[in-house]
């Protein structure tokens, strides 16, 4: 990681590679904090946002995973040419929804998307930026959370490592006082997916769909075992009658980390 003290206004940038740029936007939701933070850099690229070009940077923040060969080499070249680089959201940090493709042999995925017209791309696995260079900070969620971007804007700026949350989505659920969706019958990756949103999806009625990416160290196993009849809990047990899970469909749900986890016993 690099660390770095300004001497003077530092130049930034904002990039995306394969994604749908709802990172971008939804930092552009800041509002009036954006421009309390833009008033502390000079932005010479962003192009959602304005028309110009540089070719050094200080800080450049990317969003989306790496899918093409020109994609390996166009982020290569921006972190030859930017001292700090950051990810911007869970594509760009742990690769998330893009790495579903990854299922499937990449040859195959071209031909069934694309059809008679499949030659004319040059596709390959899908990775985060995070495995093709160094990355210095990260900022996930699907889309970014707003809250953890300015933290890692205001670390970066002053010269401060940033370590991201590493407890698991249920913390901030009970700090919430919100009953666990599990009572509600529903999947929730929550027990096992690194925390930091403040539990937004199941704020609004939702599980937790893991794209914050898994906690270090994550008991993925225990995931399954959870399922299994001697040791099920009289909740799970209404969930697995309710729902009729399975451990692959188990396995679908967990497919959103990259690569998907699987029990030790290698059944599905």
């Amino acid at each position: 990681m690099v660390i770095k003290n300004f001497s003077s206004k530092p130049r930034a940038a904002f990039f995306d590679f394969a994604c749908c740029e709802g990172c971008q936007l939804t930092v552009l939701q800041l509002d009036d904090r954006l421009l309390e933070l833009m008033a502390h850099v000079e932005i010479i690229e962003w192009r959602q946002v304005m028309s110009g070009r540089g070719d050094k940077y200080d800080i450049a923040f990317c969003e989306g995973g790496v899918v093409r060969n020109e994609d390996v080499d166009r982020i290569r070249s921006i972190r030859d040419r930017t001292d700090i680089l950051a990810a911007l959201g869970s594509c760009a940090s742990i690769a998330c929804h893009n790495s579903l493709r990854n299922e499937w042999n990449v040859e195959y995925a071209i031909k069934h998307v694309y059809g008679e017209n499949a030659g004319d791309f040059d596709l390959i696995p899908v990775r985060p930026i995070s495995e093709v260079v160094e990355v210095d900070y990260q900022a996930t969620g699907c889309p970014v959370s707003l809250k953890e971007f300015v933290t890692v804007f205001e670390h970066i700026l002053t010269g401060k490592i940033y370590r991201p949350p590493n407890d698991p989505v249920c913390r901030e659920c009970k700090q919430n006082d919100y009953v666990c969706v599990y009572e509600k019958g529903r999947i929730c990756l929550g027990p096992v997916t690194r925390c930091g949103c403040g539990a937004a999806c199941v704020a609004h009625g939702d599980a937790c769909h893991g794209c914050r990416g898994l906690v270090d160290d994550a008991n993925t196993d225990a995931v399954f075992k959870a399922l299994e009849p001697k040791s099920r809990h009289t909740i799970m047990e209404q969930m697995v009658r309710k729902n009729r899970l399975t451990e692959t469909d188990l396995m679908k749900k967990l497919s959103i980390y990259d690569p998907p986890k699987k029990p030790e016993n290698g059944k599905e």
